[in-house]
């Protein structure tokens, strides 16, 4: 068994939020527990329609964001002193989340965390949660019964990361991945994480070169190339991601001779072949590297989504070899740390493309894997990503092999 993490210590922010900012959380939470919504978008808008000041809004988006992430532990923590765990509906289910929360993970003090969350909680359940969270703050630290439920995690998550990359390698990467994502914001004033940042570095850009980034959306790592000099095609299938890739770029001042955007398929894109000095394909993937940045995320994904994703990646990097010019070259990266994701996909580019030549990254924080390179989330305290580019031979490289 393991002991319980050491809690933050309180900032005083979380004592002086009151009962509006726990109500506003709690709402947001059971929209996200009842509709299946994705936490960043429903609490954006709500946040935007409250009058609560900008310190209370942070609180809140802590609240949501942590306590959707800590789901299962809050749930073991509060779960010990119900008589009937199964039968807690879903508003007292969230409460009780939120004020284990805010004892556990958050660093409220007690008396603070149990009396203003019952303040704050419907009348019908004041009692329940008052009696539950007592009790939970009375046994803090605990031990807990293994590693998944003090991550919070999945089991199936722990277990595969585990097998991935190695007990200590996936503890280290699953606890990295429990605190806030840090914001980073470019030169150009665009918020990207470090590591989404690295990727679009490691493409190596050249000024001049025409690039093809096939799932560009929301379009970071294509303006991230535009700053570089070359011309971007940045394509995605969704209508909804077009829209978030003119806004991206209408906000960073980039024509639309610098970074066309258009919708395609990838699977079946309608550009001719070997039309690109480079395709960046960010393909779509578990994401299991990028769960600090996305709190729901790990409840979302199913394991056998993965073996689903996969053949997608491999539909995609087929056509981007077809896209790329003689000596071009193919940037493939996911925000994952799978196996089956990342090395996984260069096994099979050996097999279906013996061909392709490797151009291996081995600068700091990468750490290679196969013919690619690995950045683990413990590493820079970014995504967790991998990335592998190979290039097209050049017509006298085949005729001399």
């Amino acid at each position: 068994m393991t002991s319980s993490p050491k809690r933050k210590p309180s900032t005083g922010r979380t004592e002086t939020a009151g009962v509006a900012a726990r109500q506003l959380a709690a709402d947001a939470l059971m929209r996200i527990e009842r509709d299946g919504a994705y936490a960043n978008i429903v609490l954006s808008p709500m946040l935007t329609k409250s009058t609560l000041e900008q310190r209370d809004r942070g609180f809140v988006t802590e609240l949501v964001y942590g306590t959707t992430r800590m789901r299962r532990s809050c749930d073991w923590l509060v779960d010990r002193f119900l008589p009937d765990p199964e039968r807690v509906d879903l508003t007292a289910r969230t409460w009780l989340r939120l004020g284990a929360f805010q004892l556990a993970f958050l660093g409220t003090p007690p008396h603070a965390a149990v009396s203003a969350t019952v303040e704050a909680a419907p009348r019908k359940i004041s009692g329940l949660c008052n009696a539950v969270l007592r009790k939970v703050a009375t046994s803090l630290p605990v031990e807990w019964p293994n590693d998944a439920i003090r991550l919070s995690q999945p089991d199936w998550i722990v277990k595969r990361l585990t097998e991935d990359l190695g007990i200590d390698r996936a503890i280290a990467a699953l606890e990295s991945m429990n605190d806030a994502a840090s914001v980073t914001t470019r030169d150009d004033g665009y918020i990207q994480d470090e590591g989404s940042q690295l990727v679009a570095a490691a493409v190596d850009a050249q000024p001049g070169e025409r690039i093809l980034d096939m799932c560009a959306a929301p379009g970071g790592k294509a303006t991230a190339l535009v700053s570089d000099g070359a011309t971007v095609i940045a394509a995605d299938m969704r209508p909804s991601r077009l829209t978030l890739l003119e806004s991206n770029r209408d906000r960073l001042d980039i024509s639309a001779s610098d970074m066309c955007i258009v919708g395609a398929d990838g699977t079946a894109p309608p550009f001719r072949t070997q039309s690109f000095d480079r395709v960046l394909l960010d393909a779509p993937c578990s994401g299991l590297g990028a769960l600090r940045r996305r709190p729901d995320a790990r409840w979302r994904i199913a394991q056998t989504d993965i073996d689903e994703l996969v053949e997608i990646q491999r539909q995609l990097f087929t056509q981007a070899v077809q896209l790329v010019r003689p000596g071009g070259e193919v940037v493939y990266s996911v925000c994952t740390i799978t196996a089956a994701e990342t090395l996984g996909l260069d096994d099979w580019v050996l097999q279906a493309f013996p061909e392709l030549i490797a151009r291996p990254l081995v600068e700091s924080p990468w750490t290679p894997l196969g013919r690619g390179a690995l950045l683990l989330p413990q590493d820079a305290g970014t995504d967790g990503m991998y990335i592998i580019r190979l290039r097209v031979p050049a017509d006298e490289e085949e005729s001399s092999q």
